[in-house]
């Protein structure tokens, strides 16, 4: 997205929402300041001729919906918006959610602690000692057992597999059409948690959906109030100039309609990054998408539709969520944590066996599997993911490479924030000192998928510190081969033929070094 300068040096936002906006939205990476290649990568894309009617969004405002009065201007609305959020946050949560808010300044203050000693420690002794062995040449060891793995993977993680069966909708075009004709033939309920659920075209026709359908069906969406304080005021560079957004989404979705929205808080600049959409308790879409017009035209991303038991196990996760984001907070998260969930026992033949990952200040599961696969890779690890700050995992890719493991890694281009496209640089020199093959996918991937040995992880999170230790994230990890097979086939293999492989180190200077410091000690 690119903010409007001067919509945003006028919008009168509180000094708190300011650093707020400064320290988890923008440096998380969803959304950015104007970069020069910002504009120079991203172009519009017109909506494709095999768009349904009901996809393709309004080139007027407020789309369908002409009876929604616009109160106030987008500037007043973010800033009640964000006064609310401080409200929340500093004053009431402590109160309605006190173990979070406990919680949430402990844990983020141990891993920043912690963090600033492991990656001293990682970059002036590890690595130091690691280019002492030669790199040798890409290996055919067979790859890791991957039923041991997965027993392991008991314990390491505290989950265990549900039955289920996914299915790659990569990219917008395959994404939006299909999530609107479910919220189209929904027959009881609709739930979203979302990061953001911006208040551009896209995101407008969405909501109209979504409006027409809560007279029929329970719609309820969970919001991170951060992520969408900052995604009311930043425009994609694709939107249409002749349309005007609505002030505030949330004053939109909710206006003249039976839709139930919650805005979630921030303790301690912790947010909820994961995104889970839920149909009728049957379908659930999970990834790397927001709602917004990004996600549709301007960016490459990822989501899995999910069907079978893993559903329960999702719906899971989102009523908790949904329970402490209410007036009873912790309490009501406490009742419905106890209560539980029991997948059934499906055995159809087209189900097969996933897990489910996450990510809490407490419990950082989709981290210890990821760092524990690559220790355990013998063949090939290939990863896509936007931001990509972790040293500790850096090193263990390092690792990985010099037994031969075949290991690869596409990054965007052109990255959605300055700081990010700094700090990539010595993230990638480093990773090409260690014989990683490193790929630039043209324009901005938002993918967040990983392979090692036939295992695959993706969904929500980032290779950085917020969604690996810190932010709530939610992954699917399965080691199934003929749905690691496909994902190989759809996305990695696809991706790696069309960008463009990195050969040489980038010449850094004293910026790209303080980004990177930067990008480590608060993403």
């Amino acid at each position: 997205m690119c903010l409007r300068q001067e919509e945003f040096q006028a919008s009168g936002f509180p000094i708190m929402c300011l650093l707020l906006v400064f320290a988890n939205t923008m440096l998380n990476g969803c959304m950015s300041l104007p970069t020069e290649t910002d504009e120079a990568m991203t172009q519009a894309q017109a909506p494709s001729s095999n768009e349904t009617a009901a996809d393709q969004p309004g080139n007027a405002s407020y789309s369908s919906q002409s009876d929604y009065p616009a109160r106030g201007s987008r500037t007043e609305a973010a800033l009640t918006e964000g006064s609310s959020l401080v409200v929340k946050t500093v004053l009431l949560d402590p109160v309605l959610r006190p173990g979070s808010t406990v919680k949430a300044l402990l844990g983020l203050t141990i891993k920043s602690a912690g963090g600033v000693f492991e990656r001293t420690f990682i970059n002036q002794m590890r690595f130091p000692k690691l280019r002492e062995h030669p790199i040798p040449n890409v290996g055919n060891a067979p790859p890791m057992d991957l039923n041991a793995w997965e027993r392991e993977l008991d314990e390491l993680s505290s989950t265990r597999q549900v039955r289920g069966s996914i299915e790659y909708l990569i990219d917008g075009d395959e994404y939006f059409p299909r999530l609107i004709s479910v919220i189209d033939n929904a027959e009881q309920r609709i739930d979203i948690r979302t990061y953001i659920f911006d208040n551009d075209d896209v995101a407008v026709n969405i909501a109209d959906h979504l409006r027409d359908r809560a007279d029929q069906v329970e719609v309820r969406i969970l919001v991170d109030g951060l992520g969408d304080l900052v995604a009311g005021n930043v425009d994609s560079s694709t939107l249409a100039d002749d349309f005007t957004t609505p002030p505030s989404i949330e004053e939109y979705l909710e206006y003249g309609s039976m839709v139930t929205l919650r805005n979630q808080s921030n303790p301690w600049f912790t947010g909820d990054h994961a995104k889970i959409t839920l149909i009728d308790q049957k379908t659930a879409f999970v990834g790397g998408m927001n709602i917004g017009r990004e996600y549709r035209y301007d960016w490459h991303d990822m989501m899995m539709e999910i069907n079978g038991p893993m559903v329960d196990y999702l719906q899971f996760e989102f009523d908790k969520a949904w329970e402490r984001s209410g007036w009873l907070g912790d309490g009501a998260w406490i009742v419905r944590a106890l209560a539980g969930t029991e997948a059934l026992n499906d055995n159809r033949e087209h189900y097969y066996p996933m897990r489910m990952l996450v990510t809490n200040i407490h419990d950082s599961q989709i981290y210890r599997a990821q760092v524990e696969a690559i220790r355990r890779s013998q063949n090939y690890i290939f990863i896509e993911n936007a931001y990509f700050t972790d040293d500790k995992i850096l090193f263990e890719l390092a690792r990985a490479r010099r037994r031969g493991v075949d290991v690869r890694v596409i990054v965007s281009s052109s990255v959605d924030n300055n700081i990010h496209n700094l700090s990539d640089k010595p993230t990638i020199n480093r990773m090409l000192e260690n014989g990683i093959r490193v790929y630039a996918y043209p324009g901005m991937t938002h993918v967040k998928a990983a392979v090692f040995d036939g295992w695959a992880c993706l969904g929500s999170a980032n290779f950085d510190k917020l969604s690996l230790q810190i932010n709530q994230e939610v992954n699917i990890a399965t080691s199934h081969p003929q749905a690691v097979q496909r994902l190989l086939e759809q996305l990695f293999l696809r991706d790696f033929t069309i960008s463009t492989e990195i050969k040489n180190k980038y010449q850094l200077n004293v910026v790209h070094h303080l980004a990177e410091f930067l990008a480590d000690e608060m993403l």
